[in-house]
């Protein structure tokens, strides 16, 4: 409970936020449909209302406010109005029996989240390839790490639709694989620095001692910097998976692709449905929590069965 409360007390301020901010947000949409319903309005018409505070408008139509709250395309929904639309495309749509429709976050979520393991899974084998190299070459440590560092200043929305560019020249058909590469762009340099970290932290005389056993290269990777390197690994896997979805949710933008949580928000912002966006945007923070919750969990298996406190 001493772990709850306080989650528990952040969460309900945020929502408290949100809640006041939906006024705001919406009382220009509130107005307009007023008038256009033969309210009065002040000051009349939509044009010159876009020089009035939104404050000022509030205080001189108090009595239009709680229509913000009820719009079917507010600028910002409510959390009322994004929970209900949660439900309507995932539990709703499983009581349904059509938890695989094209209409449900749950198929999108899926898609986007094949792409995603793929792309964690081949970001992880390069970080760590790279984190031994440059941990066990000088010469590697002097290439291989500037470039990494380097590649991260390159913005992923502009390098998205290169990659999806270069690799329908190539003949790579569907847009797994280009999606895949972008998650794996996106995951593969937390874990090289955590990996690179964490096969450093053994001590000078650990390393001493395992010479005097006359231990090998392989041995003392094996025995001693593999087993020190894991929670410097795992919490780098939890940054590695989220980024991971972060770059799949990306490169499903430019694809011109019907399917995924990211083609979900893309179709909501030319269609001019915010809930769409908002509830496809929630599904996407769900499943990186749902994610990263699955890696503790095997952190904590995996410590545990080293006698380590997790």
């Amino acid at each position: 409970m001493r772990n709850l409360i306080p989650i528990l007390t952040a969460l309900g301020a945020l929502l408290l936020i949100w809640q006041l901010a939906v006024a705001p947000m919406n009382i220009r949409g509130a107005l307009d449909i007023a008038e256009r319903g033969g309210a009065q309005i002040t000051p009349e018409g939509s044009v010159p209302r876009r020089d009035v505070s939104v404050w000022r408008l509030m205080a001189e139509n108090s009595s239009y406010v709680a229509r913000g709250y009820a719009l079917d395309r507010p600028r910002l929904p409510t959390p009322a109005q994004v929970s209900l639309e949660l439900w309507k495309t995932t539990g709703a749509m499983v009581m349904k029996g059509r938890a695989w429709s094209k209409r449900s976050l749950i198929y999108h979520g899926w898609v986007t989240l094949q792409s995603t393991l793929w792309g964690f899974l081949l970001g992880t084998s390069l970080g760590v390839l790279g984190a031994i190299a440059i941990v066990y070459s000088r010469t590697a440590q002097l290439s291989l790490m500037p470039w990494a560092i380097i590649s991260q200043t390159i913005p992923i929305v502009a390098l998205a639709p290169m990659i999806i560019v270069v690799s329908s020249q190539i003949g790579v058909e569907g847009r797994g694989l280009p999606k895949a590469i972008i998650s794996a762009y996106l995951c593969y340099f937390p874990v090289l620095v955590g990996m690179v970290k964490g096969l450093r932290a053994p001590e000078p005389s650990q390393l001493d001692l395992l010479k005097t056993y006359d231990a090998n290269g392989l041995q003392s990777f094996l025995k001693l910097r593999l087993p020190a390197s894991l929670p410097f690994l795992f919490t780098s896997l939890k940054v590695g998976i989220a980024a991971a979805l972060v770059g799949t949710i990306v490169g499903e933008l430019p694809t011109g692709a019907i399917s995924g949580l990211g083609a979900r928000i893309l179709i909501g912002d030319q269609f001019g449905t915010p809930l769409a966006i908002w509830s496809a945007l929630f599904a996407a923070a769900f499943l990186a929590g749902m994610l990263v919750t699955l890696l503790d969990l095997v952190q904590r298996i995996a410590l545990r069965q080293m006698g380590a406190q997790a």
